[in-house]
């Protein structure tokens, strides 16, 4: 964790009440854990927050152009260079906070992994007003298009909510058609459920059980289809994969993620693999996962 805690005030989530205001670690308390991390023989960072692209807000300083001194942009600059880590990953960002700059940090570094973990929750104004995120769907697509013009491959996935209370038929299809244009390389999704002590769990027009499944399992087929679609831009491609553990159904085989994050299985023995990054060139794809054979 390089940042504990939120400051936002989402009206579905206990998060805040839980864990706090927003305390960002200094950047040299992060890049001596990194470095021990580096000498450990780990090859892979993930920096991890509620809402990792907030880092740095509550730290001191200010630069000459008005912005905080302390940024997440600023902090992989920072980092990036430590000996012996190959890759930087970072989760989970919030659409409030995601800058360009920020995008133009993560195509120049080359150890920043070419893959974006942004929750949109819903793709309708209305219900993320009423969910208080603090932005559109428009911002929404608008980074995500900054993020593909930069870099065309990158991977994008997300978190969505579907029946959250006084959500109309109308509403949802809007999140059906986020889903549809962006196309998402994975997608976590879940029907809305009242937390205690939130205010949404108090709304009137709270949704049927019924009508929540109904949207969650039509939301799940549209995902399944556009990750296909989305994985079939690797088949006969050459990737790099962070080899972690062995196939639960297939113990001939070795699996590990793409910089792109995308799971892959191939023909290896774990003890001799394990932590390494190997080249796979990828001969099958499916909705959520890869199949290659080792070059």
């Amino acid at each position: 964790n390089v940042i504990y805690g939120c400051n936002e005030r989402c009206t579905y989530c206990v998060v805040p009440n839980v864990r706090g205001k927003e305390q960002s670690r200094t950047p040299e308390a992060i890049r001596t854990e990194m470095e021990v991390l580096g000498q450990q023989g780990y090859q892979e960072i993930t920096l991890l927050g509620q809402n990792i692209d907030a880092y740095g807000r509550d730290l001191p300083g200010v630069t000459e152009s008005g912005r905080h001194q302390h940024t997440l942009t600023d902090l992989l600059y920072y980092v990036h260079d430590v000996p012996g880590i190959q890759r930087i990953r970072f989760a989970t960002s919030h659409p409030r906070y995601f800058t360009e700059r920020l995008i133009r940090a993560c195509n120049e570094l080359p150890k920043v992994c070419e893959h974006f973990h942004i929750p949109f929750q819903s793709g309708d104004n209305e219900i993320l007003k009423a969910m208080a995120r603090g932005y559109t769907h428009e911002k929404y697509r608008r980074i995500i298009d900054k993020i593909r013009e930069y870099m065309p491959d990158a991977s994008i996935s997300a978190d969505a909510i579907v029946g959250f209370p006084g959500e109309t038929e109308a509403q949802f299809e809007n999140t059906l058609k986020l889903v549809e244009d962006i196309g998402f390389d994975q997608l976590n999704t879940a029907a809305y459920s009242p937390r205690p002590g939130t205010p949404a769990a108090h709304w009137d027009e709270q949704l049927s059980e019924e009508v929540k499944s109904d949207r969650l399992q039509r939301l799940n087929r549209l995902v399944a289809v556009k990750a296909a679609e989305r994985s079939q831009r690797y088949l006969g491609r050459i990737e790099e994969v962070l080899v972690e553990d062995q196939n639960p159904k297939d113990t001939t085989q070795v699996m590990g993620r793409t910089r792109g994050n995308r799971l892959t299985f191939f023909t290896g023995k774990l003890q001799e693999l394990k932590g390494q990054l190997v080249k796979v060139k990828i001969t099958q794809t499916r909705a959520f996962s890869l199949t290659g054979n080792r070059e």
